[in-house]
């Protein structure tokens, strides 16, 4: 009887130890581990950037660190280029991409895609030499961007469209810009977070924004593993609450400044 009873005790353990393990989720495992690892771009000023002691900063890495705050974690920032933030994700290298992430629906064919946290308009970015004044005289230009954005996979379509000039493709946002500006290319479409950061900066001589480009609102997203739904939906609640909180604002006047109004985050007539 004694037996019996100790094999109903520990099926009961495994069981529960079981079940335990088989609720536990991603949140669980960050909580646990005292530090949440955030994919992050530093070469997309003012979102993410190195400061002048070489230290990650930016709109995303603050984000990140207010996360890991209400958490009660320590964040650290995994620097990841614009074509590595869902492989770092995949592999493991980071938990949460924090890197003005387009909520593209084949994104999401890969990772689960929060509600938006930022949103950008796009802007042409020319010299002052090119002969641009608007999107319309891209057409027969010698065009790039930076592999992977929701801006290249637009551009280099209409280009295609168009039938005339060229598209070249850059692994960072400053190569992109430096190639702009040395006259490899003619012109690219960039946010105008990143245009106004870069005329600011005056590190590229003779650069100029010509006009808006035709492309809809760039509504980005945190992101994490497809299946972690506990994570996602706390994610969720967190960019309810920086908005809510006036955090976003703050956010906002801090690293775009008060000349560019806070994007609106939510799309009329829609409830994501």
């Amino acid at each position: 009887m004694k037996s019996k009873l100790l094999s109903v005790a520990v099926c009961t353990l495994l069981g529960s130890t079981l079940m335990s393990n088989a609720y536990a989720d991603k949140l669980d495992d960050i909580i646990g581990s005292g530090k949440l690892r955030c994919a992050v771009t530093l070469d997309f000023p003012p979102m993410g950037l190195r400061d002048e002691n070489n230290e990650p900063a930016g709109f995303d890495v603050d984000y990140c660190h207010d996360l890991a705050k209400v958490l009660g974690v320590t964040a650290e920032v995994v620097e990841t280029p614009f074509p590595d933030r869902i492989p770092a994700l995949i592999s493991g290298r980071a938990d949460v991409i924090v890197a003005s992430t387009s909520d593209t629906l084949e994104r999401a064919k890969t990772v689960g895609m929060t509600v938006p946290y930022f949103a950008f308009q796009m802007v042409v970015l020319t010299r002052e030499d090119a002969g641009v004044n608007s999107y319309a005289d891209l057409k027969g230009k010698n065009l790039g961007n930076t592999s992977g954005t929701y801006e290249a996979i637009a551009l280099e379509k209409d280009q295609k469209a168009w039938g005339e000039g060229s598209f070249r493709a850059y692994q960072s946002q400053n190569d992109t810009i430096l190639a702009v500006a040395q006259g490899h290319i003619d012109a690219t479409v960039v946010t105008n977070t990143v245009a106004a950061a870069t005329l600011k900066s005056g590190k590229y001589k003779g650069l100029k924004i010509a006009g808006d480009a035709p492309y809809v609102v760039d509504y980005v997203s945190l992101a994490a593993k497809r299946s972690e739904y506990g994570l996602i939906n706390y994610l969720n609640l967190f960019v309810n609450q920086q908005v809510r909180s006036g955090r976003y604002q703050e956010l906002w006047l801090k690293w775009v400044g008060k000349d560019i109004a806070p994007a609106n985050l939510t799309v009329p007539g829609v409830y994501y």
